[in-house]
C-alpha cells in the first residue's frame, strides 16, 4: 500500500507540471483575428527592433521551440511559427528574450551554457547505465554488483535533474523580464490579454522543471524496485 501511494504520488509530479504546460499552450493556441503577425514574424520583428544582428528565426525541424545559442537561432515549431494566437506571440517572445539574453552576455545566460549540456551528459550516462544492466546482470551475478550499477545510473539522472533545476532563473528571466515587458510596452498585446500571457510565459519558464521532475521520477522508479 505505502509504495502504491509513493508511486502515485511520483506519478502526480511528473504528470500534472507537463500536462499543465500542455493545457495552457493548447488552450491559448486558437487563431485570433486581432494579432497581426505570426510568432514567426513577431520574433523577426523583435530580432531587428533589438538590432540582434546575425541572429535568425527558423522553423524547429523535430524538437520543441528553443533557442539555439550556438547557430544563434530562435527555433519555433511549426504551430508557434506559423500561427496567430496568444501562445505563439508569448512562445516567439520567450526565445527571443533568450536571444537577447545571449546577445547581452547576461552572467544569467551563463546557467544555461554550463548546466544545460551537463544535464543531457548526465541524463545521457544513466540511460546507458540502465541500458547495461540487463548484460551486466547475465555476466555477473553477484547482487552488490548489480546494486552498484543501479545506483551509478540513479547518481547520474539526479545529477542531471539537479541541472534542470539550476536553469530556472534564467528561464523566468526570459519570461518575465524580457518577453512580457516587451509585449505589453510594445502594445504586441492586449490589456485584457495579459493573464493568458502570463499564464503561458510561465508555462514556457517551467518547461525545463517538468523534464527536471520526468528525471526525478525514473528515479523514484528504480529505487522502489530496489526496495523490493
Amino acid at each position: 500500500m505505502v509504495f502504491a501511494v509513493i508511486t502515485f504520488i511520483l506519478l502526480l509530479l511528473i504528470y500534472l507540471p507537463s500536462l499543465w504546460i500542455r493545457w495552457v499552450m493548447k488552450k491559448y493556441a486558437a487563431e485570433l483575428n486581432s494579432i497581426p503577425g505570426t510568432g514567426g514574424e513577431l520574433a523577426e520583428h523583435l530580432l531587428n527592433r533589438f538590432e540582434l544582428e546575425g541572429y535568425v528565426v527558423e522553423r524547429a525541424d523535430n524538437m520543441g521551440d528553443h533557442f539555439d545559442p550556438d547557430a544563434k537561432a530562435v527555433r519555433l515549431t511549426d504551430q508557434n511559427y506559423s500561427g496567430k494566437s496568444l501562445t505563439a506571440v508569448a512562445v516567439a517572445a520567450h526565445e527571443v528574450g533568450h536571444a537577447i539574453q545571449h546577445f547581452r552576455q547576461e552572467k544569467i545566460f551563463e546557467l544555461r551554457k554550463k548546466y544545460i549540456p551537463k544535464a543531457i551528459l548526465f541524463q545521457k550516462l544513466g540511460v546507458m547505465s540502465l541500458a547495461l544492466f540487463p548484460f551486466i546482470a547475465m555476466l555477473i551475478k553477484a547482487p552488490a554488483v548489480m546494486v552498484a550499477t543501479i545506483a551509478v545510473s540513479l547518481a547520474f539522472q539526479f545529477i542531471g535533474a539537479l541541472a534542470y533545476l539550476i536553469v530556472l532563473p534564467e528561464e523566468w528571466d526570459a519570461s518575465f523580464n524580457k518577453a512580457l515587458p516587451i509585449l505589453i510596452e510594445g502594445e504586441y498585446i492586449e490589456p485584457d490579454q495579459q493573464h493568458a500571457v502570463k499564464d503561458i510565459l510561465k508555462a514556457a519558464a517551467f518547461t525545463y522543471f517538468a523534464a527536471a521532475l520526468a528525471s526525478m521520477l525514473n528515479i523514484g522508479r528504480w529505487l522502489l524496485i530496489l526496495r523490493r
